[in-house]
């Protein structure tokens, strides 16, 4: 806009001195062309000749962590670029990549560091960018399109459950099989001297070190085959609101704050998410081949697997869980009973504070699927129900079951020892 007014003024002074004959106007009609010709030169070269680079130190975090990046910008030309603008277009809270680098001279580097606290767990896109140039008199602007983008995910928050007994010693007759197994499972009974034939895998360094002899691990069969999380996302029985505050994201060192400064939204949609991937997490940590059942924005069942796939493939799943679900807790279990099957493990997380789902997890027991509760405590979070009628019903059934409220540590909550 304001090239065209300096052009429009330059052309009226123009036709002013020839129709005036007037030196001293001719002699500033020079000017006034000269210097749009210069501008719309520097303008031009603006933004050619450079190379820039985006380096995303990793692709993932989780809710609390930070999303780290490096950007670079180099000139390759023979000219300065006197000021360049980075236009960055990222969907991360909270993120800003852009920057103004000034007085870029020939053949020089400007990198600059981007550190971003992670505050809402999604899929989403760094990038695109677009590189803004111009003269130093600010007449014309030059505009250059980066389409690159990259996908980045944010985990939901997850927490450590070091102390948490795994379900298995529900199961009647202890808590394992004691029975010899000729493959590996995830329990070891016992060694034994090594015997021709034993695979090299199975052997007890640490027993073969001591003793001075060759030790083999004896495994035991796990009576729980599969885990399955029923994470229950009804949206009739969340409370709390779940967008958390993006100002914490814009802070000037976001680094400085350890992850364990970030708290949850007060949401029971949250903890729930949370608590879901905390037990996922830990039980796949132990070997345990884990699914996940939730209806959210639509139905979603991932069968039980093992290994870090199946964690990225969980934990994906969680951060783009929505609590949006039309279908109650209930109606889920009638639905998806069919996936359990016998000496399987069933773990549901729900805020719902009605007793008729837990006549699905008393059915679901006749056929051999044992079952233990997360309750996300809603009255703790302002204004949902009391579920001391559903801890009751739970603890009358011998149906394991802990708590999740506001403001306390899931991982606290969560861990210790769960009792029939």
């Amino acid at each position: 806009m304001q090239g065209r007014l300096v052009a429009a003024v330059a052309f009226a002074v123009l036709i002013t001195a020839l129709a005036t004959e007037s030196p001293l106007l001719l002699r500033l009609a020079y000017i006034l062309w000269g210097s749009l010709a210069l501008a719309a030169a520097l303008t031009w070269s603006s933004l050619r000749w450079l190379e820039i680079e985006r380096h995303t130190r990793a692709r993932r975090a989780e809710v609390g962590g930070l999303a780290e990046e490096t950007l670079r910008i180099r000139n390759t030309g023979w000219l300065p670029k006197l000021w360049i603008e980075v236009r960055d277009a990222s969907d991360l809270p909270g993120h800003r990549a852009g920057r103004v680098v000034n007085a870029l001279g020939r053949g020089q580097v400007r990198s600059w560091a981007v550190r971003t606290r992670c505050v809402r767990r999604g899929m989403y896109t760094l990038g695109p960018m677009t590189l803004v140039g111009g003269d130093p008199l600010g007449l014309f602007e030059s505009r250059r399109a980066l389409d690159q983008t990259a996908p980045f995910i944010v985990y939901p928050m997850t927490f450590p459950l070091d102390a948490i007994e795994l379900p298995s010693g529900f199961l009647g007759g202890g808590q394992v099989i004691r029975r010899r197994a000729h493959f590996a499972t995830a329990n070891v009974r016992s060694v034994r001297l090594y015997q021709p034939g034993d695979a090299l895998s199975r052997i007890h360094w640490p027993t073969t070190a001591r003793r001075r002899e060759l030790f083999t691990k004896e495994f035991e069969l796990d009576p729980v085959a599969d885990f399955w999380i029923l994470l229950d996302l009804h949206r009739d029985v969340q409370v709390g609101d779940a967008e958390p505050e993006i100002e914490s994201a814009e802070m000037s060192a976001p680094w400085l704050e350890p992850p364990s400064a970030f708290t949850l939204p007060a949401s029971t949609e949250e903890y729930a998410i949370a608590a879901a991937a905390s037990l996922a997490r830990r039980f796949l940590d132990d070997g345990k081949a884990v699914g996940l059942i939730t209806h959210a924005q639509r139905r979603i069942i991932i069968r039980p697997d093992r290994g870090e796939r199946q964690q990225h493939k969980l934990l994906s799943t969680l951060s783009i869980a929505r609590a949006t679900g039309a279908h109650g807790l209930s109606d889920v279990l009638s639905t998806e009973s069919g996936e359990f099957t016998r000496n399987t493990m069933l773990v549901v997380v729900t805020p719902a504070p009605t007793l008729r789902w837990i006549d699905g997890l008393r059915a679901l027991r006749h056929r051999g699927v044992r079952s233990f509760v997360v309750l996300v405590d809603g009255a703790t979070f302002g204004a949902g129900s009391s579920i001391q009628a559903a801890t009751a019903a739970l603890a009358s059934y011998s149906i394991p079951a802990r708590i999740v409220r506001n403001g306390e540590d899931i991982g606290a909550s969560l861990s210790g020892r769960m009792r029939d």
